[in-house]
């Protein structure tokens, strides 16, 4: 599996310049999401015995650990997701001791205890939500939110999927969940230009970090001609209005928008 390659759409030394930064975060995060889904799927291809989560949780916890120990309090919850038909409905996903959900040691990690009974009345659906059903439709990576995850941190977040096949089935997906905090904090300085506002939208036009202080995380960004750009795909859309550009960062399902700040 090899890492699909973020290239740009668009000139302009903003929108240029804010791609670079958001390749730089997100794409050694979609490598490393690679790397997992390769060893699931060969420990999913082993002929040699059925596929256990006693034996798939502890090769999942040895990558979501070393995750933790390396990404500078960015990541705060990482692992995998398990189709049904697979090993049930099981979350092989862990907490990072910075994560508020996390109770003692601010270095401590948890795995995440989930209801996997269906017939329970607190029992979740996950094959339901965007970070499973994208993926699941389009086999590629995908970026949810920025979201406010009620059920884990209460804080804004962003979760990184990736499929994950044995042959042709669908078996689960990986996925790292960021603190939209801490990607601000390492991209705001790299986006910022004088004169000039970037901001990074996803899909649905919601800002993920922005150089204009107006814009609030998962604010609609609005723009005339905007929603026609985030519907087309093929770089047709009608233009935005004089001086602003728009930019799709690859197959990640963000977008930045540069244009004048703010007076």
């Amino acid at each position: 599996m090899t890492p699909e390659t973020l290239t740009p759409e668009h000139d302009g030394p903003q929108t240029a310049a804010g791609f670079s930064c958001v390749a730089a975060v997100f794409d050694p995060v979609f490598a490393r999401l690679e790397h997992w889904a390769v060893l699931v799927e060969r420990y999913a291809a082993r002929p040699d015995r059925i596929a256990d989560r006693t034996d798939l949780d502890p090769l999942m916890e040895s990558l979501v650990r070393r995750e933790f120990t390396n990404s500078e309090g960015c990541v705060i919850g990482a692992g995998f997701v398990s189709a049904p038909s697979f090993l049930g409905w099981h979350l092989a996903w862990w907490l990072g001791g910075q994560n508020p959900a996390v109770s003692g040691p601010a270095t401590g990690i948890r795995h995440l205890e989930t209801v996997e009974d269906p017939l329970d009345e607190s029992f979740r659906d996950y094959t339901a939500l965007e970070w499973w059903r994208v993926p699941e439709q389009t086999g590629r990576r995908h970026i949810t939110g920025p979201y406010v995850d009620y059920l884990c941190t209460d804080e804004y977040t962003l979760t990184l999927t990736l499929p994950v096949y044995r042959a042709a089935e669908l078996i689960g997906v990986v996925g790292i969940d960021l603190s939209v905090d801490e990607i601000e904090r390492g991209l705001i300085p790299r986006l910022g230009a004088d004169g000039v506002s970037v901001t990074v939208i996803n899909s649905s036009g919601r800002v993920v970090v922005s150089t204009d202080t107006h814009l609030a995380t998962g604010a609609l960004l609005r723009l005339p001609g905007l929603s026609e750009h985030l519907n087309d795909q093929s770089g047709g859309a009608p233009g935005l209005p004089a001086g602003h550009t728009f930019q799709w960062c690859g197959q990640t399902g963000l977008a930045i928008v540069a244009g004048p700040a703010p007076s």
